[in-house]
């Protein structure tokens, strides 16, 4: 009896294990793993919402086609005529042994140095011409061009090569070395095609810019960089002021173009640093159109002169003078008698404007004051014990040992 009501336990319980394992698969909750059932399981979630700001990141840079970046192939096309390559020749006289020291191998006090003096000072000098190469850009269709002062600055010949090849023998005009501008002259054939001059001062940095030139003697090497910096002083001279690029400049862009993409000159390049890549420097074209149009008028330039000594308006010095900030420079002497100690400005006054425009340091009064033609009137704002003056009207007068 225990037997059988085992039995009638067990039995049930098998055949419901059986009937169980004997149903279909999706049936029991088991996925179907079938090709068009998996691919559907497999679609991915739908991306989580994008964040407003990200979003619109996103949307401007799909905005922004390869496409639309700039083509430089026409405007360039239409600008190679108008530079041309410079070559020069120097003559070089190595320094005789008189002005090597010591003559003596054992030094100025050995007893032999007359000796060594008389045997060396007939020895001949033997010169050696070399070979420099620059660029420039042609300024009237009558062969004026501007170039850098040291890559002329002691040829005997120069050659003027223009972009079809035709080469002319130039003659230098002008120059002036404390912006290291020239001007070359050459007779043309014919009727030149001459730059136009932009507006450095309207330049920002970002902006697009184009160097033509001769770098290493590849003549008519296009390069294309943005704006860098503006203002930069490099500790050359008194009027440093120049525009900074990545435009790759090399040794012989020196005296080159520097162009917008209105195709107008906004630059001179003159300097690299050697140690790096993509550091160029031009000579801004508003500082420079002034310096060029004395060199091809006379021969030299004439700068404006307020005859005042000037210095850096330390936090130390504008605390000393009761100032509220260290804005402008300090005016440390005033030459008698000359436009600023008629005007008024004493030792001791702060120059915060120069014609409207703010004076921020010695750079840029010394720059400013240089581009006024002698003999014109300018408005200089300054500070007087501690409190503003009234704008100073004074007439410039030709160079001095000051600004």
């Amino acid at each position: 009896m225990n037997r059988s009501f085992a039995l009638l336990i067990i039995v049930p319980l098998l055949i419901a294990m059986v009937s169980l394992g004997c149903k279909r698969p999706d049936e029991a909750g088991v996925s179907d793993k079938s090709p068009a059932k998996a691919e559907q399981s497999e679609k991915p979630a739908a991306p989580q919402e994008e964040p407003s700001d990200a979003g619109a990141v996103k949307e401007t840079v799909r905005d922004i086609r390869t496409h639309e970046f700039p083509s430089f192939a026409d405007l360039v096309e239409n600008l190679k005529p108008s530079v041309v390559n410079i070559s020069t020749t120097s003559v070089v006289k190595p320094k005789g042994f008189r002005e090597r020291q010591p003559r003596s191998p054992y030094g100025e006090n050995d007893p032999f140095e007359e000796f060594f003096r008389k045997f060396f000072e007939g020895a001949p000098q033997h010169e050696y011409k070399r070979q420099g190469l620059g660029s420039g850009f042609i300024i009237s269709e009558d062969g004026y061009v501007v170039t850098n002062y040291h890559v002329v600055e002691k040829a005997v010949d120069i050659s003027v090569i223009l972009e079809n090849g035709d080469k002319y023998e130039g003659k230098v005009i002008g120059k002036d070395p404390k912006t290291d501008l020239a001007v070359v002259k050459f007779e043309p054939k014919g009727k030149l095609q001459a730059v136009s001059f932009g507006n450095s001062d309207d330049l920002r940095i970002g902006d697009w810019v184009l160097a033509i030139g001769n770098p290493f003697g590849l003549g008519y090497t296009v390069t294309a960089g943005i704006v860098s910096a503006k203002g930069r002083s490099l500790g050359l001279g008194a009027y440093d002021d120049f525009i900074q690029t990545d435009a790759s400049l090399n040794p012989g862009n020196s005296g080159g173009p520097l162009f917008n993409l209105n195709g107008e000159v906004v630059g001179v390049n003159t300097a690299i640093v050697a140690q790096g890549q993509g550091i160029g420097f031009a000579i801004p074209i508003k500082m420079a159109e002034f310096v060029i149009g004395q060199l091809k008028g006379g021969g030299k330039v004439v700068r404006g002169w307020l005859g005042v000594y000037v210095q850096e308006l330390t936090p130390e010095i504008a605390s000393g003078l009761n100032l509220k900030e260290d804005a402008g420079v300090l005016v440390s002497d005033v030459t008698p008698g000359s436009p600023a100690d008629k005007a008024g400005i004493m030792r001791g006054d702060v120059v915060v404007e120069f014609e409207g425009k703010k004076v921020d340091d010695v750079s840029d009064l010394t720059t400013m004051a240089a581009v006024a033609e002698p003999g014109t009137q300018v408005n200089i704002k300054f500070i007087h014990d501690g409190k503003p003056k009234d704008v100073a009207r004074l007439r410039t007068r030709g160079s001095g040992p000051a600004i």
